[in-house]
């Protein structure tokens, strides 16, 4: 069993009204990749930024254990940060860019250029080394903050929305290079909006909302905790009668596709075949398929349920 190397207790912060965060606990496991996700204004961000000491909760403890022991923000050397607001020079040429946080975080001005070389090539910017960061696409330029968090093989890193920008190829790249470093022992903290994606990286998850804590474990974990309502997707014809299928009580909320398709999320222990019977004896059914329940159908559900409304104006 992997150790805790991250453990938050009871955290809280406060801006004037609004309680940004609100009694949050969780641990982070050595060298796993978890997810910290909400929508905007849910508290990840001051949550991140308390984890790494650039603001002090009102209450409550952050304690990393990587081989230093007791509480407060790691040693630059061990830690990794790409914020979601791109901050590298943008005058000047991104490999001695790049060359220069590397050294800031301990690397050799030697090895912090050929690695930041490596980097460049890996991520198919090898021939724009001499090139400033405001001569690149969005997309590049996230390639090079990408490449800053990482240069210095941290223990621990944050990624802030390391998806930014990026087109499908790209994203695809990123995911294989964000396990990789998960593989080689660096521990990851992912926060991102493209649920699709987070959820075949993350090892575990924590969904968070109005600053408290909705759902964590690991996906399997989640979909219990969640109780999560079965997804049954109908194409139905284009005159199909749906206000006769939305008032069936075993009907938890239902989604317009488009195209003639219909996603229908049924009750916790209603059963399909008896849904189908009601579908069939009211619209005629063109076709019927199932779709396992995602990342963010849980989330979704999960705060319907709790009758809280997605807030945006945490911070």
């Amino acid at each position: 069993m992997k150790n805790d190397v991250l453990i938050v207790q009871s955290i809280a912060k406060q801006f004037q009204k609004q309680r940004a965060v609100d009694d949050l606990s969780f641990a982070v496991k050595q060298g796993e990749i978890f997810a910290l996700l909400g929508p905007n204004g849910a508290g990840k961000t001051t949550t991140i930024r308390m984890l790494l000491g650039i603001i002090k909760p009102d209450s409550g403890t952050v304690n990393f254990e990587l081989g230093q022991g007791g509480s407060g923000p790691l040693s630059s050397a061990k830690l990794g940060y790409l914020p979601e607001d791109r901050g590298l020079y943008r005058d000047i040429p991104i490999l001695r860019t790049l060359t220069y946080m590397g050294v800031l975080r301990g690397l050799s001005r030697k090895d912090a250029s050929a690695r930041a070389r490596q980097w460049l090539e890996r991520v198919d910017l090898g021939d724009r080394v001499n090139d400033k960061l405001e001569t690149l696409s969005k997309g590049n330029q996230q390639k090079v903050q990408f490449i800053s968090a990482i240069l210095h093989t941290p223990e621990f890193a944050v990624l802030d929305e390391p998806f930014s920008g990026l087109d499908p190829i790209n994203q695809e790249s990123f995911i294989e290079i964000i396990r990789e470093l998960r593989d080689q022992g660096m521990t990851i903290v992912l926060c991102a909006h493209q649920m699709d994606l987070v959820e075949r990286l993350a090892d575990r998850v924590l969904l968070m909302n109005s600053g408290r804590r909705v759902l964590y474990g690991t996906l399997t974990q989640i979909r219990d905790e969640a109780q999560t309502a079965s997804k049954i997707i109908l194409s139905l014809t284009d005159n199909a009668d749906l206000s006769a299928l939305e008032s069936l009580g075993m009907v938890q909320h239902l989604e317009r596709r488009g195209a003639g398709e219909y996603a229908f999320y049924l009750r916790k222990g209603e059963s399909l075949h008896k849904f189908l019977i009601e579908v069939a004896s009211r619209v005629e059914l063109l076709g019927v398929h199932t779709e396992k329940t995602s990342l963010h159908d849980i989330f979704i559900q999960a705060v319907r349920r709790s009758g809280e409304s997605i807030t945006e104006d945490s911070q």
